[in-house]
C-alpha cells in the first residue's frame, strides 16, 4: 500500500462526513451550517462536491457555537488522534493499537495524554478490539471519501471472500500487499488458519499485526518489506493467496528483477506491475492452491500484457475472471476485476475453460452469486486469439447470443432493402447540355445576403418559397462545388463565396430537387445495405465457426 503524504501546511484536513462525526450530527446538518452561518470555516482543499476543511478551524468553530459538546468518546478519540497525528493517521492507529495490546514501542507515555486516557476509558467500557476495529472502520471510510486506494474497500473485501470460497481451518493464507490487514484478516474462520502478510509501509504493517493480536488470532505474522524487491516469505507456499496490489506503479523493480525465477509466465513490462504482483502471488501458491487477485479492468486487454495472459490461459492456470459492479472500489466508479488462479496439483489437472462472470449490471452492495445469463464458461482455444482479451462482458454477451435469430433478422432486413434499392434511383434521360452551372448562376453568398438562404448545420437551407432546399443542396454536393470546398488535407468546409447554383424558376428547381432528393434516399439506403451486408457476413462466419449455425441440407 502507498505511503501517506506529509501533513498539509496549516494542519490536517477533514471532510464534511468527519465534521458530522466530530459534532455527533448528520452530514445534512453540516451542509446546513455551511449555508446558514457566514463564519463557518471556508474550504481549504478538495473539490466543489467534496470540500476539505482545516481541523483546527472546525474545532474552534464548534466550540464557539457550542456544537459537538455531547459527542461520543469514540468521536473524541478520533478527533484527538487527528489533532495529534494529522495525515499520519496510520502511524497513530498503529501506536494506539500497540498501546492497547500492551506491548511494542508505543508505551503509554509516547501517546498524547488525552489520546491515552480516552483509549483506556473506551477499552475498559468495552474491549480494546472494539476500539481498534471502530477506528479502523473510520479510517477506511475517510480514505474512501478522499478518493484514495490506500486501503482495500469493504466491498472488495466482501467480494474476494465470496469468490475465494471456504477456507479450511488448517489452511495457510498469504497476502503480499496486506496494508492494514483488511483483506488478510477477513479470509476464512477467525481462528485456525495460519495467516502471513507482507507490507512495504511499516506503519500499516504494525497496525495490521496489532489488529490481529488484539483479536486473539494466533498464527498471524506480518513482515515489513517490499514484497517484490525483498520477499520475506520466499519459501512459503500457501493454500490461498489474496492480494489487492498497488495500481499503475511503474517503479515496481523491473530493472532489478529481470531474471527473477518468479516470472515463469514471462517478464512483465514496466507498465504491467499488476502482472508482476500476480506472478509473485502465484509463485507462493501450493499445488492445488488458489490465488484471488484484485485487478484493474484494463489489465484484461492491455496490449503489453497479452503474452502473459496467453500463458495463463494456455497452461490452464486462470480459472475465473469476475467483473465486479461499478462502485465496488473506494476511489472510483469503474469496474474492478477479480482473477482467480489455481496451481494444478498434477500435469493433467489444468483448467480446460475459464469461467467469465459479468456482475457490472448489479448494484455494488447487491448479490454476488451471478444469474445464469451473467456467466460463460469459455474454452481456452476461444481466448487465445490475437488480443487475448479477458474482459468478462465480451465473452458473456457472446456466449448468450442467439445467432440463428439474429442472422435471420439481418438477412430479412437486407433482402428488403436490396429489393427496393434500385427503385429509389430517379429516372433520368440524356441532357442536351451545356451543364447547368455553365449557364447563368448565382453564389450562395448572394442568396444569403438577399435573405433567401440561412446557414444551417451542416448545410445551408432555403428560407424562402423562391428557392427549393433540395435543389440548393443537390447542386452544392456536386463535383464542381465540393472540389472548391475541399481543402488540401481532405476536409470539407463550404466555400459560401465560391459555391454557386444555377438560376432557374421555382418549377424547374423543384423538378431538379425531386431528383436530388431521390438520390439522397438512394445513398442512405445503399449505406444501410453495405452495413447489413458486413454484419450478415460476420454473423454467418462466426456462427458457422462456433457451431451456432450450420448450412441447410
Amino acid at each position: 500500500m502507498a505511503d501517506e503524504a506529509a501533513p498539509p501546511a496549516g494542519g490536517p484536513l477533514v471532510t464534511g462526513s468527519e465534521i458530522a462525526r466530530l459534532a455527533g450530527v448528520t452530514r445534512a446538518a453540516v451542509s446546513n451550517w455551511r449555508r446558514r452561518y457566514d463564519d463557518f470555516p471556508a474550504a481549504a482543499g478538495g473539490g466543489a462536491n467534496s470540500p476539505l476543511f482545516r481541523l483546527a478551524e472546525v474545532q474552534a468553530w464548534l466550540d464557539k457555537q457550542r456544537k459537538g459538546q455531547d459527542v461520543s468518546q469514540e468521536v473524541r478519540l478520533w478527533q484527538a488522534l487527528r489533532g495529534a497525528y494529522g495525515d499520519e493517521m496510520i502511524g497513530g492507529l498503529a501506536d494506539l493499537a500497540q498501546f492497547l495490546a500492551g506491548g511494542g514501542p508505543a508505551a503509554p507515555d509516547t501517546l498524547p495524554s488525552d489520546v491515552a486516557g480516552l483509549a483506556r476509558g473506551l477499552a475498559e467500557s468495552g474491549s480494546a478490539q472494539d476500539v481498534v476495529d471502530a477506528l479502523a472502520d473510520r479510517f477506511t471510510d475517510s480514505v474512501r471519501r478522499a478518493g484514495s486506494d490506500q486501503v482495500t474497500a469493504p466491498r472488495i473485501v466482501r467480494a474476494v471472500r465470496h469468490f475465494a470460497g471456504e477456507v479450511a481451518a488448517d489452511a495457510t493464507v498469504f497476502d503480499p500487499a496486506c496494508g492494514i490487514g483488511s483483506l488478510l484478516l477477513a479470509m476464512g474462520p477467525d481462528h485456525g488458519p495460519r495467516r502471513c502478510g507482507q507490507e512495504a509501509d511499516g506503519r500499516s504493517a504494525r497496525f495490521a499485526q496489532s489488529r490481529a493480536d488484539l483479536t486473539g488470532r494466533g498464527g498471524v505474522d506480518i513482515a515489513h518489506a517490499d514484497s517484490l524487491r525483498d520477499d520475506r516469505w520466499a519459501d512459503l507456499r500457501a493454500d490461498l493467496v489474496v492480494c489487492d496490489p498497488p495500481v499503475a506503479d511503474p517503479d515496481w523493480g523491473r530493472d532489478e528483477l529481470l531474471l527473477d525465477p518468479r516470472w515463469e509466465l514471462g517478464t512483465p513490462s514496466r507498465a504491467e506491475g499488476e502482472l508482476a504482483w500476480l506472478q509473485h502471488a502465484y509463485a507462493h501458491t501450493a499445488p492445488g492452491g488458489a490465488v484471488v487477485m484484485v485487478m484493474p479492468a484494463s489489465v484484461a486487454y492491455r496490449k503489453a500484457g497479452r503474452r502473459i495472459r496467453a500463458e495463463l490461459v494456455r497452461r490452464g492456470i486462470l480459472t475465473q475472471v469476475i467483473a465486479l459492479p461499478p462502485g465496488s472500489a473506494a476511489s472510483h466508479a469503474l469496474p474492478v476485476h477479480l482473477w482467480r488462479l489455481r496451481r494444478p496439483p498434477a500435469a493433467g489437472d489444468a483448467a480446460t475453460s475459464v469461467r467469465m462472470v459479468d456482475l457490472t449490471a448489479n448494484e455494488p452492495d447487491g448479490r454476488l452469486d451471478p444469474e445464469p445469463h451473467q456467466v460463460a464458461d469459455v474454452p481456452l482455444i476461444d481466448l487465445l486469439d490475437d488480443t487475448v482479451d479477458l474482459t468478462p462482458g465480451r465473452h458473456v454477451e457472446e456466449s448468450h447470443r442467439d445467432y440463428a435469430t439474429e442472422y435471420l433478422e439481418v438477412r430479412r432486413e437486407l433482402a428488403h432493402h436490396v429489393r427496393h434499392l434500385a427503385e429509389l434511383l430517379p429516372a433520368l434521360s440524356a441532357g442536351d447540355g451545356p451543364g447547368a452551372l455553365e449557364g447563368a448562376s448565382i453564389s450562395v453568398a448572394d442568396l444569403a445576403r438577399a435573405g433567401l438562404v440561412a446557414y444551417g448545420d451542416p448545410e445551408p437551407v432555403s428560407v424562402s418559397d423562391q428557392l427549393d432546399t433540395d435543389f440548393l443542396r443537390g447542386f452544392l454536393r456536386g463535383t464542381a462545388n465540393t472540389r472548391r470546398s475541399t481543402t488540401a488535407s481532405g476536409s470539407f468546409r463550404l466555400d459560401a463565396r465560391g459555391a454557386r447554383v444555377p438560376q432557374m424558376d421555382i418549377a424547374e428547381q423543384r423538378r431538379y430537387g425531386a431528383a436530388f432528393r431521390a438520390l439522397q434516399e438512394f445513398e442512405e439506403r445503399a449505406r444501410r445495405v453495405a452495413e447489413l451486408s458486413g454484419r450478415a457476413a460476420s454473423l454467418a462466419r462466426d456462427g458457422l465457426g462456433n457451431g451456432a449455425l450450420s448450412p441447410e441440407a
